[in-house]
């Protein structure tokens, strides 16, 4: 059971596996959305008690209208009086999702409205620390570039992989697209925020772009899967893009565009935000040189990033010469000392998987050893905290 006082700005402290269920189960009812499942923790003080509860008594606690109590109701009746056994796919064991209340839950996310329930996602997990720390570069810009936009795009996406910074963008076509062509090119790691469930993609001719971007990076969206598309899910993902960066880059933009919206995310928020200079005559650059005349910092040269920047979180440190080998039994304990420091505030197995970069079954033996020594506890769900 899940107080209200423990989650209103999201405690560190990992949800067990069945609030997090009951969670995803009712921030996917039609209407209902983060914001009021929050208020039915408040009016009940668990998720569970608030699915049993009648509709008068949601009427009354919680100031619904009948139009949503009708919906609520039909949700409800889909799902039956014990949804829990049936809804486990929701989360996928939760080795694929993230919950407001989760280790890795990114705080900066919470300052934008309206929250996202959830974040579902593919790649390298252990990319979500940088993420939640906001360390990671945002580059936006229009659909319908000039040749020197993508150009640009291109040879920045490459110039902040080289310093080791994670490069986030939105998979669309024009900008989007090859400033993550830059980041894989230099070996980087691609942040794709999409405003479609995982499953899709969109443009299509991305396909291969998508699924390379989720090899070697992560693909991210607040859409469950098989959830419907409209315009606003785009528009909506600019939100995310900035929450999880430390700057944002716009390369060119019309007057009213999303990528736009970005930017002014940015510069409300105070983040560092620079704009690529282009022809005033370009009806593509119009509103990012608007920007520029307002005070954006220019950007003329992609090399100028690293100098204010500095190395990202994935910049390689300098190599000890003639390192000794471990024997294998100060292997064994390096690794284990690892496993411990993964684990941190408590993790899953997919988590550990992502973060060791090793399979579960080179795994699981030394998370046995540990929990037999008294340093871990397995909670359900294959989820491991420490002692």
């Amino acid at each position: 059971m899940l107080a209200i006082s423990s989650i209103p700005k999201f405690s560190p402290a990992p949800w067990p596996w069945r609030t997090r269920l009951w969670w995803l189960l009712w921030s996917r009812c039609p209407g209902v959305g983060p914001q009021r499942t929050l208020a039915l923790i408040q009016a009940f003080g668990c998720l569970e008690t608030a699915w049993r509860a009648s509709g008068p008594t949601l009427a009354k606690l919680c100031h619904w209208s009948d139009r949503l109590l009708v919906a609520v109701e039909s949700y409800r009746l889909q799902w039956g009086p014990d949804p829990v056994p049936q809804a486990a796919h929701l989360w996928n064991g939760g080795r694929r999702v993230l919950v407001p209340g989760d280790p890795r839950w990114p705080a900066g996310i919470d300052r934008a409205p309206p929250p996202p329930a959830a974040l579902y996602w593919r790649g390298h997990g252990s990319l979500w620390p940088h993420l939640s720390a906001r360390r990671a570069v945002a580059v936006v810009g229009t659909r319908r570039p000039s040749r020197h936009g993508l150009s640009v795009a291109r040879q920045i996406g490459g110039v902040l992989a080289q310093g080791g910074w994670p490069v986030v963008s939105g998979l669309a076509a024009g900008i989007d697209g090859a400033v993550h062509q830059g980041c894989l090119e230099r070996e980087g790691a691609p942040i794709g925020v999409l405003g479609t469930p995982l499953e899709r993609v969109y443009p299509r001719q991305h396909a291969h772009l998508q699924a390379a971007v989720g090899e070697r990076g992560l693909l991210l969206s607040e859409l469950p899967p098989g959830a419907s598309v409209s315009k606003g899910s785009f528009a909506l993902r600019n939100r995310l893009q900035v929450a999880l960066a430390c700057a944002v880059i716009l390369v060119e933009c019309p007057l009213g565009s999303g990528a736009l919206h970005s930017a002014e995310l940015a510069w409300k928020e105070g983040l560092p935000l620079w704009v690529v200079p282009a022809d005033t005559g370009r009806a593509s650059a119009e509103g990012s040189n608007a920007l520029l005349a307002r005070g954006a910092t220019p950007l003329t040269r992609p090399e100028e990033l690293l100098t204010f920047l500095g190395t990202g979180p994935l910049g390689l440190p300098t190599a000890t010469p003639q390192q000794v080998p471990e024997t294998p039994a100060e292997e064994t304990r390096t690794r284990k000392g690892r496993i411990l420091s993964a684990i941190g505030r408590g993790a899953s197995l997919e988590d550990l998987c992502s973060a060791m970069e090793s399979s579960s079954q080179e795994l699981l033996p030394h998370l046995l050893d540990l929990e037999a020594s008294g340093c871990v506890v397995m909670e359900p769900g294959l989820f491991w905290r420490l002692r």
